[in-house]
């Protein structure tokens, strides 16, 4: 199998990954913080690391705001539900935003009564910014922002919006879902007031960990509530961090891989941008020679994640990507990603695209198979 399906969840993982998950299953077992024994101490030992690897990589300065959920969407859920609103707050995104964003954006204008406005981007950053400017009003208080679109890997200037952002004091919420692990990001350093990330795609940990990193001066209250290990003579949830956001077990198993992880991505935090990059080139260069493909994002020469979208004339993605399966056993996503927003402007709502992932655990030959199987597939639609 040629895995190129990286966006959704990397494989396969670095086997300290797997080293580390089984230790902490088969070793160690016990829940953090949820007793003063050896097992115990050592599942907390885990975790508080983790925290601190977090919050060292991604510019986050106290790892007490380091935040663990299940997977990035709660995460996002947490920083968007969890701030204060009110019946008339503003809210900007961005028309790449994914559902994890979108849908609780949606559910707060139900709620509350907020207003949301989403932001075209077409690859044109000074355009992309004169608008969200052209956005922004008295009631502004949050621009939440996908890092790089999980449909065609275009990356916005994310600087540039935190500039924006803190020129007019709004409250900043990014999706690093695609981008961590593939381009470096420092809260501290570009201004960012909260970053949520998954453990499995880019950092190339495992499923079932999420992490909400939150700036100091930023308060948020809990969408969960429930046992927190500490605290437990009051009816009411904590108000310290992080225990105020983490309710219930901690996926210890989980965040000793993510851990693991984060360890692997730091001694090798520079290597993989040009590897990428040359893959990206190869198969965009490639699918262009094609006869009857459309390819959507950036150009060959801009910069963009190792995601690329296509099409083959008008047949349905979701059939091409059943042939990549079943006859070559490549493996893509087709669809809508769960970003209608997206599609959209792509005008690919109908016929979704195929989305082609990858990373530097990747190769050239795999490339060149996956154009090999393109070329094949569309010669024999062309002779039917």
């Amino acid at each position: 199998m040629i895995y190129l399906d990286q966006a959704a969840s990397s494989f396969p993982k670095p086997p300290e990954v797997g080293e580390a998950m089984l230790h902490a299953l088969n070793e160690i077992g016990a829940n953090p913080g949820r007793g003063g024994h050896v097992h115990a101490r050592e599942a907390s030992k885990i975790i508080q690391e983790a925290r601190e690897k977090a919050a060292q990589l991604f510019g986050c300065e106290d790892p007490k705001r380091v935040v663990f959920f299940q997977n990035a969407t709660i995460a996002l859920n947490q920083a968007i539900k969890g701030l204060e609103w009110r019946k008339g707050d503003h809210i900007i995104a961005t028309y790449m935003e994914h559902n994890a964003v979108r849908r609780p954006l949606e559910h707060l204008k139900k709620k509350y009564g907020v207003t949301v406005s989403y932001v075209r981007f077409d690859g044109d950053d000074d355009a992309f910014i004169h608008a969200m400017k052209d956005t922004i009003c008295s009631q502004t208080k949050l621009i939440a922002v996908t890092h790089a679109s999980n449909v065609t890997g275009a990356i916005i200037p994310l600087n540039e919006v935190i500039k924006v952002a803190k020129k007019h004091r709004i409250i900043t919420l990014v999706d690093a879902s695609q981008t961590a692990g593939h381009i470096p990001i420092s809260m501290k350093a570009q201004g960012v007031d909260m970053l949520a990330f998954p453990g499995h795609k880019g950092i190339l940990g495992p499923q079932g960990t999420g992490v909400l990193l939150v700036a100091q001066h930023l308060d948020l209250h809990p969408i969960h509530h429930g046992g927190t290990g500490s605290y437990s003579e009051s009816p009411d949830q904590p108000e310290v961090w992080p225990e105020k956001l983490e309710s219930g077990t901690l996926n210890t198993p989980g965040i000793a891989g993510l851990l693991a992880a984060l360890q692997v991505y730091e001694r090798k935090i520079h290597d993989n941008v040009s590897r990428e990059t040359l893959l990206a080139n190869k198969l965009l260069d490639g699918l262009n020679s094609i006869e009857g493909i459309t390819c959507y994002g950036p150009l060959i020469e801009d910069v963009r994640l190792p995601i690329i979208a296509f099409n083959v004339n008008g047949i349905d993605a979701q059939e091409i990507a059943i042939v990549l399966d079943t006859h070559y056993q490549i493996a893509v996503r087709a669809g809508l990603h769960c970003n209608p927003l997206a599609h959209e402007t792509l005008g690919t709502t109908e016929q979704g695209v195929v989305r082609v992932s990858f990373n530097a655990t990747n190769t050239e030959e795999e490339i060149e198979a996956f154009l090999t199987a393109i070329e094949e597939i569309t010669m024999a639609y062309e002779g039917m």
